[in-house]
């Protein structure tokens, strides 16, 4: 009987370093990994293989603290992780961030709270669910979660311990990926200012260095000092732009506004664009008009975005429709365009910040911050934005907004 008790015990420790060997193993790749996207990914295939469940998943706080998102999933498509929310209140991810404590739950029938709509949308059925925080320097910036134990066992110690030690590690490395990430987005911006201010100082040294410049050269040379400092000034708004709505300090002011005068007059300052390429730009407005309690200037800012691009992506001799309905409660407003759309690989990440589609050349390139703007600018105002694309035929951006007044 002692004897049997020993081995018991032996057994348990050898299966115990055995996990602590995997996690060591975890751990170093874990920092070894950069790349923010296969990060996420390395980390809920770990957790779901650690704990022998059917899935794993990692969801983040977003900038305003408001939702937690599926950065990554073992079970959904990355397409589908960008809609996917889930609220903070009466959820199993909120209640564990917001406390900072793991929670098993081996019956989800039985639990106190639990958040259906993501099963709902993906048609999976949670059955067993345990969740830690992800947490650094006392702050919490997440969930991993792993659900449905296979074979319907229980969850056990040794299931919580390895899942808070991964947690641990999982935080830490989410944490160095965005910083260097975002070093080499801090990069990019510079890059991006560096080149226009290049070209204001060179025009401006050879104006100060040469005598008696012919009018028409230095005519030639203010001009190009012009339009690149209007672009160098361009770009700052935009990032400072950028800073504010993700800060939360943009303020929206707000009033009853004809959706139709503000399409008609995003239309009308886009029209000579179009024009000098032979693009036919054409307006659908509502009738009877739709009336919203919206900023007209922030909404201006982001029809003129969409058919900016609509109209830079499209062919010579191409069509850009702008739309405006009514749809119940909503109105919904659409800019189509037949240029050559946007390939599957990079549509999930058409609303990143600095992300940028391959340009063509000819064309000016942007700062890969408009379609991120515009859809932080549609969700302050309760609304959404997405887009679908046919490789080849074009794409169509969709704004949804609710139709309320003062």
């Amino acid at each position: 009987m002692v004897a049997n008790s020993r081995d018991l015990v032996i057994a348990g420790l050898l299966r115990r370093l055995a996990r602590m060997q995997q996690l060591l193993i975890v751990a170093r790749i874990l920092n070894e990994t950069l790349d923010l996207e296969t990060l996420l990914r390395y980390i809920v295939e770990t957790a779901a293989d650690l704990t022998q469940t059917e899935a794993g998943s990692v969801l983040l706080l977003d900038s305003k603290g408001e939702h937690l998102r599926f950065a990554a999933a073992t079970n959904i498509k990355p397409s589908a992780l960008r809609e996917l929310t889930v609220p903070m209140e009466n959820s199993v991810a909120g209640w564990v961030l917001t406390t900072g404590k793991a929670m098993t739950i081996p019956d989800i029938h039985r639990a106190d709270f639990f958040y259906e709509g993501v099963d709902e949308v993906l048609g999976f059925h949670t059955r067993s669910i345990m969740a830690v925080p992800l947490e650094i320097h006392e702050r919490r910036i997440g969930v991993l979660e792993v659900v449905n134990k296979i074979g319907d066992r229980p969850f056990t110690d040794d299931d919580m311990e390895s899942l808070m030690i991964l947690g641990s590690l999982a935080a830490v490395s989410i944490e160095n990926a965005r910083l260097f990430q975002q070093s080499d987005l801090i990069s990019d911006v510079v890059h991006e200012l560096r080149t226009p201010l290049t070209s204001i100082i060179g025009y401006s040294k050879m104006l100060l260095m040469m005598d008696n410049v012919p009018a028409a050269m230095q005519k030639q040379f203010l001009e190009t000092i012009h339009r690149e400092a209007s672009r160098l000034g361009d770009m700052v708004n935009t990032y400072l732009d950028l800073a504010r709505l993700e800060s939360g300090r943009a303020q929206l002011h707000r009033e009853d506004v004809d959706l139709n005068e503000v399409a008609r007059e995003a239309a009308e300052l886009m029209h000579p664009q179009a024009a000098e390429r032979d693009i036919e730009l054409t307006l659908e407005l509502s009738a009877p008009a739709c009336t919203a309690h919206v900023d007209k200037a922030r909404l201006h800012q982001v029809l003129v975005n969409l058919l900016s691009n609509a109209i830079k992506y499209n062919r010579p001799g191409g069509k850009v429709h702008l739309a405006v309905t009514p749809i119940g409660g909503q109105a919904r407003i659409r800019v189509q365009d037949t240029g050559e759309g946007i390939p599957p690989d990079i549509l999930p990440y058409i609303f990143d910040k600095f992300f940028r589609g391959e340009e063509k050349e000819g064309q000016a390139k942007g700062t890969g911050l408009g379609l991120s703007i515009a859809k932080q600018i549609v969700e302050m105002h309760g609304g959404s934005i997405e887009v679908q694309s046919v490789p080849g035929e074009g794409s169509t951006f969709t704004v949804i907004l609710p139709l309320e007044t003062s």
